[in-house]
């Protein structure tokens, strides 16, 4: 720890217990020893003395063993030419602090009565309000336990700028939080800015003005303690369950601005053995490693524009977003909502415009907590009928976060988006769709909405992990591009993980089953060679998910007794789909198209179908508009194979798959592709060309092929034969 911090705090701590200890001689000649003291209205004696030593300071001469206490924590003064270890001492001075400054305030309550006002608001005549009485604890204290209120910001003095103020007060309301403010900087304190301002301050605005010298801190300290002792179960004297409760439990931190006197070093110092950092607007030596506190114990310089997210960073309080503010209906019920065509106002993506959506990770320092951007057009700019392209970029910074958890958090995307009632949204990754209906635009749907409920949806289900969220929405479509470029190499680095895992050498697979709302019976099974169909999970993304969420829609499932190798038939994945499906699908393949072939809801990058004229499997891409050779369009095909249905013949896949050395096993493999559009051939060239050297045929690539080579199963029939495709020499499937 800082050798000057922990000076001053010693230094302060001198002085103020020298200041308390006065202040009771004087009292105890005047009063005499028998004088009773406490604060107003509560049974909790002076709490943070009864709470650390359990001792019940009832009247003055019980102050002076308290004192005696002081004194023994009290360290000696820092030398200036010696170094010793400062934080265990500078902790005891600030614990030495806090004693002597609730018994200067108990004496205060003696000598003037009227000095606070006792109220939960403030009088005309007088802002401060002093320590809460029973009746404020018992309202207020219930909603540190229960989250309404998840920690407090002890405020030491006061930005120069009153507006600054009222900005700051604002922004740690908004995040929940209780504002106690204490003492002055340059004459002027945090409470007489904000009621300059014309900001009511009280209990009930949480905006709580303790008191006007740093000797009011203590109370902010006193009420951590009682939180502790009434609701937490903590016994009066149990010192070291009462800190541990208020670290763990109790998201509080001290917020100085200006100049930081010995006095307040050493209320900060007393502040961090309950695991309360400080963070400061002035020039001060920090102390960043971490020990007492959760993360760093003092942060100092931080700009005011950032101070509320900082102190919140650096207490590792966990944002909870309690409402959505859009001007539609928002939830669950609006998941599997469809947005026909005569409903319509626009759509982005899905084939019609070039759409995108990924998440990626960042450093703290890069991203803005609820900063929602758009660049290029609005709905307001764009009239019926008109689509746009999208990229939604969403980039996320948290103390707990990794990269391996980017695609869970992606995934929400989905149903996180389905919740607003008059959008619909199908698809991931860069074949994401979204429709926008009428009645939403005429509601005033903007796309920064979608900001709104991806940035609150995830700090609530991923608050554990996810400190920091900023959405940027870009419509311009070279923008579109250059996101689409960053996000082709995310989802080929994310695919690159599983390394040498192979479907053989696990026993456990992971399901899927977040678009069941479109599709009842779906469940999507992920080994480590088969990546979702829809291109956005894999395997580990599974065992990531399951251990973020172990309740939630990537549940582990165990492979079970092999029934049948060649078809991927496991007598576990059976029972899990059965019970997971409601019964509708009681068998599962996991290598066949064929036979018992895996549900699919309408998220797949592609769809497979087989070409009986051929003997061979296609496959076609949702990117891909024209004719393929099996009479029928993309959107003709997703109808065959999508739903949650067990198609023989047709099936949903993701480009990843198609090569992937468990391709179609129960058909014969990559040999048995016959046909695929040239744009998605040409996309997994270099991967689908290693394949085919891997299964002796280097050659197969140009076997392959495209629209350029037919359009209708006679014309690949012919291709096939020109180029002597083994297709033509295998068994028959159909």
């Amino acid at each position: 720890m800082s050798k000057i911090i922990c000076s001053a705090a010693i230094r302060g701590a001198h002085k103020i217990v020298d200041m308390a200890e006065a202040k009771f001689e004087e009292a105890i000649k005047k009063y005499g020893p028998e004088q009773e003291v406490g604060f107003p209205n509560t049974a909790y004696f002076l709490p943070v003395i009864y709470s650390m030593l359990g001792a019940k300071v009832k009247n003055l001469g019980d102050m002076k063993e308290i004192f005696q206490e002081c004194r023994t924590l009290l360290p000696e003064q820092v030398s200036s030419n010696v170094w010793l270890p400062y934080l265990a001492p500078a902790l005891d001075a600030g614990m030495a602090t806090f004693f002597a400054e609730e018994m200067f305030e108990a004496i205060r309550y003696l000598e003037t009565p009227d000095f606070y006002t006792k109220t939960e608001d403030p009088l005309e005549n007088n802002i401060w309000l002093g320590a809460a009485d029973d009746v404020i604890f018992r309202k207020r204290g219930v909603e540190f336990v229960d989250g309404t209120a998840p920690g407090f910001a002890a405020i030491m003095g006061t930005p120069d700028d009153s507006a600054v103020a009222s900005r700051i007060a604002l922004e740690l309301q908004e995040k929940n939080l209780y504002i106690f403010m204490h003492d002055q900087s340059n004459g002027k304190n945090m409470a007489e800015r904000l009621v300059e301002n014309k900001v009511q301050v009280g209990w009930n605005t949480r905006l709580v003005p303790f008191g006007k010298s740093y000797t009011s801190a203590v109370f902010a300290i006193g009420f951590a303690c009682r939180v502790a002792m009434a609701f937490g179960g903590i016994k009066p004297g149990d010192y070291k369950g009462n800190l541990i409760y208020n670290k763990d439990r109790t998201f509080a931190f001290v917020m100085a601005f200006g100049p930081v006197s010995d006095e307040w070093y050493a209320n900060a110092a007393g502040a961090i053995n309950w695991g309360f950092p400080t963070i400061s607007d002035y020039d001060i030596p920090e102390v960043l490693p971490t020990g007492i506190c959760t993360y760093e114990h003092v942060v100092s310089r931080v700009p005011h524009e950032e101070i509320v997210q900082k102190a919140i960073e650096v207490r590792g309080l966990k944002v909870n977003i309690t409402k959505i503010d859009i001007p539609m209906s928002f939830g669950p019920a609006f998941e599997g909502e469809r947005i026909r065509k005569d409903d319509l106002f626009m759509e982005c993506g899905g084939g019609r415009t070039s759409a995108v959506e990924v998440l990626v990770s960042k450093d703290m320092s890069e991203v803005e907590d609820g900063k929602v951007t758009i660049e290029g057009p609005d709905i307001k700019d764009i009239e019926q009928g008109k689509n746009l392209p999208i990229a939604i970029l969403v980039e996320v910074a948290g103390r707990g976060m990794q990269s391996d958890f980017e695609p869970i958090l992606e995934r929400q995307f989905h149903h996180l988006m389905n919740y607003i009632q008059g959008i619909m949204h199908m698809g991931q990754r860069n074949i994401m769709w979204i429709r926008i209906g009428k009645a939403a635009v005429e509601k005033g749907f903007s796309l920064t909405h979608l900001g709104k409920v991806l940035h609150g949806k995830l700090h609530q289900e991923f608050g554990a992990i996810v400190d920091k969220i900023q959405v940027k929405i870009y419509t311009e479509l070279d923008k579109v591009e250059e996101v689409q470029e960053l996000a082709r190499k995310v989802y080929a680095e994310r695919d690159e993980r599983l390394g040498s895992m192979t479907d053989e050498t696990e026993e456990i697979f992971y399901s899927c089953t977040l678009c069941q709302s479109f599709a009842p019976s779906h469940v999507c099974v992920i080994t480590p060679e088969r990546i979702g169909m829809c291109g956005a999970y894999n395997w580990l993304d599974g065992k990531a998910s399951f251990q973020i969420n172990p309740t939630g829609p990537n549940q582990p499932i165990e492979k079970g007794e092999c029934l049948d190798e060649k078809l991927g038939i496991f007598k576990g994945i059976n029972d899990f789909v059965e019970q997971t499906s409601r019964g509708a699908v009681p068998e599962l393949a996991l290598y066949s198209l064929m036979n018992s072939p895996m549900t699919a809801c309408g998220c797949f990058e592609a769809i497979a179908a087989m070409l009986p004229q051929c003997n061979g499997i296609m496959v076609v891409n949702r990117d891909f508009s024209g004719m393929t050779p099996s009479g029928m369009k993309f959107t003709t095909l997703a109808g065959m194979a999508g739903g949650g249905a067990q198609t023989p013949g047709f099936i949903g896949v993701s480009k990843h798959f198609m090569t992937s050395p468990k391709l179609f096993v129960a058909e014969g493999g990559l040999k048995r592709m016959v046909w695929l559009p040239k744009m998605m051939k040409e996309e997994i060239k270099d991967k689908l060309m290693e394949r085919c050297k891997a299964i002796g045929m280097p050659e197969f690539y140009d076997m392959i092929a495209t629209e350029e080579n037919g359009t209708t199963e006679e014309e690949i029939l012919a291709f096939m034969k020109k180029v002597g495709h083994p297709a033509l020499e295998m068994e028959s499937v159909v």
